[in-house]
């Protein structure tokens, strides 16, 4: 089955769902980057749920999910563009000469605050990005920590949870899982107002809310990770009155290129850019989504800040390039 997510609205109460399966574009992310088993898992997670989340932008762009630690892993970034295209990537703690303390080894049985909230400063930060800003339209963001009232969350499930009731006010459950061969999600949530598509007005169901969140808590994340997205929805659901709308697919895309690696050079300056060639002979850059390599030799240097000078009218040396 294509990686694909289904959304689905419960009829007789404002209920909404959505159900997502990343196989191709989840294995797209690993053949890139090897990580830890504990810090793999939390990261598919992250991406099945970024996608859940950006189902419902009402605007073209991107929704950006970061997790910045103060345990083994530093950071965790997943983006997902309106058309559901992702890219993610890992960053773990590093040695660093003369530090007091060394990295804490990252072990299997490692739970998300033992990874990213070791010291309770872990912070989950979700950007909303339109593609086409208005003048003077800033994207938005919302902040939350990786600590709830009664102390750590215990996974990105919660995280997540606590996320949208602070910052959106949406009641929403969600139950989420990786393992090498997919990331996978389901998300419910419960709409402000009388929505939902009722047969007959007056027939409003009060206990759709409770009881399918009683029924998404009998899934385990062995079931959601085992069977296709439709054979748990047919489990769980098969009593409810369920409108299903047309799949949404998913897919990896890396946004970087050589043009913007470029662009990023020509703004550390010619002189930090230089030094680096001086020293080691070209400027190697690795994106850190997709781990694609771009080199650049001292003529490709020049070549990058000659074009510059020529766009702010600046007569450039003769290419001496054969």
């Amino acid at each position: 089955m294509n990686d694909q997510l289904q959304k689905f609205m419960f009829n007789a109460a404002p209920v909404r769902g959505e159900i997502v399966s990343l196989r191709d574009t989840w294995q797209e992310v690993l053949t890139r980057r090897s990580y830890p088993t504990p810090v793999r898992n939390v990261l598919g997670e992250m991406m099945a749920a970024c996608a859940l989340l950006s189902a419902n932008l009402k605007f073209d762009g991107t929704l950006i999910m970061q997790i910045y630690g103060d345990g083994p892993v530093t950071m965790l970034v997943v983006q997902c563009n309106s058309d559901l295209s992702l890219r993610a990537t890992a960053k773990l703690a590093e040695s660093i000469e003369g530090a007091s303390e060394a990295p804490v080894p990252i072990t299997d049985d490692m739970t998300l605050p033992d990874l990213l909230n070791r010291n309770g400063q872990g912070r989950c930060v979700i950007t909303l990005d339109p593609r086409d800003k208005k003048p003077g339209q800033q994207a938005y963001q919302g902040i939350v920590p990786l600590s709830g009232e009664h102390g750590p969350l215990a996974s990105m499930a919660e995280v997540l949870e606590h996320y949208m009731h602070h910052s959106e006010q949406l009641d929403t459950r969600m139950w989420l899982a990786a393992n090498t061969e997919r990331a996978v999600g389901m998300l419910l949530q419960k709409l402000p107002g009388d929505g939902g598509i009722v047969p007959h007005p007056g027939e409003h169901d009060a206990d759709t809310w409770q009881r399918v969140c009683h029924l998404g808590g009998t899934l385990s994340n062995e079931e959601l990770l085992k069977e296709e997205p439709e054979t748990v929805f047919k489990r769980l659901f098969w009593q409810e009155n369920v409108q299903h709308f047309e799949p949404a697919q998913a897919r990896f895309e890396c946004t970087c290129s050589r043009e913007k690696v470029g662009g990023m050079l020509k703004m550390l300056g010619r002189g930090e850019v230089d030094s680096v060639v001086e020293e080691r002979g070209s400027v190697e850059v690795h994106c850190e989504f997709c781990n694609q390599r771009y080199e650049f030799d001292p003529v490709d240097v020049a070549q990058l800040f000659v074009a510059g000078e020529i766009s702010q009218g600046v007569s450039p040396a003769p290419d001496q390039r054969h």
